[in-house]
């Protein structure tokens, strides 16, 4: 018989926190760092390469290439564009962003916005973005800013570093 009273997020959210600190017990902060970065990274290899199968021969521009990789999300990901700084050889964008990530992480007291598991944010756009731009960008990186409480988002910034 199957029972209709079972609350499978709030589980989730017990074994996630249960998870990180029984990794960095056992194996250490690095490791678990190193692990959730892996997480976001599957994923984001392989809609990256859709992306481009789909869109075949197709150079991505910065921008495109974060609403593309968003979209393919959308369930997952809410981000707003909060503004676009470009230096020399530099691009920032500043985000809101609400994720899948946000909601269990509110809910366990151990757990802290843009810390261990926003890892997993951290790999799926750093390699997502890498992968569509190819040789446009040395580097990407995905770096918490702020938890904005009163509108329930994470503030981010990705920095594209141009070749």
């Amino acid at each position: 018989m199957r029972s209709i009273n079972i609350d499978s997020l709030k589980a989730f959210e017990i074994i996630s926190e249960a998870l990180v600190y029984k990794i960095i017990n056992i194996f250490g902060k690095n490791s678990l760092l190193t692990i959730l970065y892996q997480v976001g990274a599957g994923p984001a290899e392989a809609i990256s390469d859709r992306l481009k199968e789909k869109y075949i021969g197709q150079k991505f521009k910065i921008l495109d290439s974060l609403v593309l990789l968003v979209r393919e999300l959308s369930g997952f990901y809410s981000i707003k564009i909060r503004e676009i700084k470009e230096e020399d050889k530099i691009i920032r964008i500043i985000i809101e962003n609400h994720c899948f990530l946000r909601q269990p992480i509110n809910n366990r007291p151990k757990l802290e916005h843009g810390k261990t598991l926003c890892r997993i944010n951290k790999g799926y756009f750093e390699i997502g973005l890498k992968n569509l731009l190819e040789d446009q960008v040395s580097r990407i990186e995905l770096n918490f800013v702020e938890d904005d409480k009163d509108n329930d988002v994470c503030i981010e910034e990705i920095v594209f570093y141009k070749k």
